[in-house]
C-alpha cells in the first residue's frame, strides 16, 4: 500500500508551540501534513478522519484540525451522511487557474511571435496575479534586439497598458477595491487620481484596447488588447510595447487594430467564439 510518510505527532498542535524557536518548523509540518491530507483524497477519493490519521500516524484531533482548516478554505469537502472527505471544489479553482496559465502559455507562443515579427516591437502576453499583471509570453521583434526582458515581471496595473486592459475587465466590486488602494507615480505621466484612471477604464472598455506612453518608464509605450476565455471572460492582454520614438500616439493607434486581431485569434484558440 503507498501510504504517506510517517511523522511523530507530539500530542499538540505545532503551530500553537513558539517556545525555543519551533514555531517555524511547526508551521512547515503542519503544511505538509495538510498537503499529504489532499494527496491522500487525491489517492483514495475519500477518507475518514481516523483513515487519514492513520495514513499520517497523528492523533485524530490533530487530523480533524487539519482537515477542518482545508474545509473552511474549500480544498476539502464532507459527506455529511458517511462523514467522509474528499477534495472541494477550491482544489478545482486551484487547478483550473494553472491549466488555464499553462494553455495561454502554449497558445501563445504562436500568435506572440508573429505579432512580433509582423510589428517587429516586442509583444508580450499578461494575466493577473492579484493586484498587477505578470507577463507569461515574451517575443521580440527585429526593431526590439535590446529591449528588456519583462518574461515573469509583475507590473502594475493602473500604470501600463496590458495592466490597464485587465483592470478594465474585471467585476467592478474588485476594480473598485483595487481603485481604492493609493496608486503609486512612476513617472510624471503616470496616472494616479481613481477619478481619472476609471474614466480612461471606460474608454478601454468600450474601444477594446489601452495605450499607454511613458507611465511606467520613461521612452516606453505601449497598446494591449483583452484575451478572452470559452466564456468570454477577460483572461489576459496581449500587447506590443517600444520606445516612444517609433510608437508615437500615431503609431499606437494604427497598431491598436493589429493588436485587437492577435487578441482576437488568441481568444480563438483558447475556445472562444468557436
Amino acid at each position: 500500500m503507498n501510504r504517506t510518510k510517517k511523522q511523530p505527532d507530539h500530542g499538540e498542535d505545532p503551530v500553537e508551540n513558539r517556545q525555543g524557536g519551533r514555531g517555524a518548523s511547526g508551521a512547515v509540518q503542519s503544511v505538509d501534513r495538510a498537503v499529504s491530507v489532499l494527496e491522500i483524497l487525491a489517492r483514495h477519493g475519500e477518507a475518514g478522519v481516523t483513515e487519514i490519521a492513520d495514513e499520517l500516524d497523528v492523533h485524530k484531533s490533530t487530523a480533524f484540525r487539519l482537515l477542518g482548516v482545508l474545509e473552511n478554505r474549500g480544498l476539502v469537502s464532507q459527506e455529511k451522511e458517511r462523514g467522509k472527505y474528499y477534495l472541494g471544489a477550491g482544489v478545482l479553482r486551484l487547478a483550473g487557474a494553472a491549466a488555464v496559465r499553462l494553455d495561454i502559455s502554449q497558445e501563445g507562443v504562436p500568435v506572440c511571435r508573429e505579432l512580433a515579427d509582423e510589428l517587429g516591437e516586442t509583444s508580450n502576453i499578461a494575466v493577473l496575479d492579484d493586484d498587477a499583471a505578470v507577463n507569461i509570453m515574451q517575443a521580440r521583434g527585429t526593431a526590439s534586439v535590446t529591449a528588456q526582458n519583462w518574461l515573469g515581471r509583475r507590473t502594475p496595473l493602473h500604470a501600463t497598458a496590458s495592466g490597464k486592459v485587465l483592470l478594465a475587465h474585471l467585476p467592478p466590486t474588485l476594480r473598485e477595491g483595487l481603485l481604492a488602494r493609493p496608486l503609486h507615480r512612476f513617472t510624471e505621466h503616470t496616472v494616479t487620481g481613481a477619478a481619472v484612471l476609471r474614466g480612461e477604464l471606460e474608454t478601454v472598455a468600450e474601444q477594446g484596447y489601452a495605450i499607454t506612453q511613458e507611465e511606467l518608464e520613461i521612452g516606453l509605450a505601449a497598446v494591449a488588447a483583452p484575451v478572452r476565455s470559452h466564456d468570454g471572460k477577460v483572461i489576459a492582454s496581449i500587447s506590443v510595447s517600444g520606445p516612444v520614438y517609433r510608437l508615437t500616439p500615431q503609431r499606437l493607434t494604427e497598431l491598436a487594430g493589429r493588436t485587437l486581431a492577435a487578441g482576437v485569434e488568441l481568444s480563438r484558440r483558447m475556445g472562444h467564439g468557436s
